[in-house]
């Protein structure tokens, strides 16, 4: 951890998602009065999926948010465990004026290219776009945070990373560095389930873990619930 984590124990994991939704169209509103643009970084899973449904039902100026994924599976792009149809589904696919949201905003990973060429496509689709408003992260039971797993080398000056051997199915992905996720001026850590509680504890104990490896620019908000926090 570091001074710039700040945690916030919410009733649940509804309390969660609903905190992360004001607190991302607050963000959304302060970027887009200072730069006319909005750069959210998502994330796959359960909670973050409740977040999109609920930013399904909300209006917003969604052709000045430009969205990005921080990690992906190197599937068929229709493959339902693919991010990226999930985010199409639960949110963009829902919006009440499609047309308001605009398709060339929407940056999903290449990752059915492989995990090597999808890094170095990726890299070169966010590059210009650094540095990000707010990148959403999860954290797994073992710590891993995006498809930064525990014991996985990586060269540190890249944007992205390639990603073989992942200890759950399957084994490779595309993911953002550490050094990307610190180029962005807030993150928010969502935090739900009680099988996360023993990497929340190893984590605050200060094990060296990809989750506890995470920096941002200005701040790291962690949103979680009582089920996840260490007793």
């Amino acid at each position: 951890m570091t001074d710039q984590t700040k945690w916030h124990v919410l009733g649940n994991a509804e309390a969660v998602a609903q905190t992360a939704v004001h607190r991302i169209l607050i963000k959304a509103q302060e970027s887009i009065s200072h730069r006319g643009v909005f750069k959210l970084v998502l994330a796959g899973g359960t909670t973050p999926k409740r977040i999109y449904e609920i930013l399904s039902e909300q209006h917003q100026e969604w052709s000045k948010w430009h969205l990005f994924i921080g990690d992906e599976r190197c599937l068929d792009v229709n493959d339902s465990e693919r991010n990226s149809l999930m985010i199409k589904q639960t949110w963009l696919n829902k919006i009440e004026h499609t047309s308001d949201f605009l398709e060339a905003n929407f940056h999903p990973i290449r990752a059915e290219l492989g995990p090597e060429q999808g890094a170095a496509d990726y890299a070169n689709v966010i590059e210009p776009f650094l540095p990000f408003d707010l990148v959403l992260l999860g954290i797994g039971e073992d710590g891993h945070t995006a498809s930064l797993f525990p014991g996985h080398q990586h060269n540190e000056s890249e944007l992205t990373h390639a990603v073989y051997e992942s200890p759950k199915p399957p084994l490779e992905r595309v993911t953002l560095s550490k050094q990307t996720i610190a180029r962005s001026e807030q993150v928010m850590i969502l935090v739900t389930g009680s099988g996360k509680k023993t990497a929340v504890t190893q984590w605050q104990q200060g094990d060296d873990l990809p989750i506890a490896q995470i920096r941002a620019m200005n701040r790291v908000d962690v949103l979680i619930e009582p089920d996840a926090m260490p007793a």
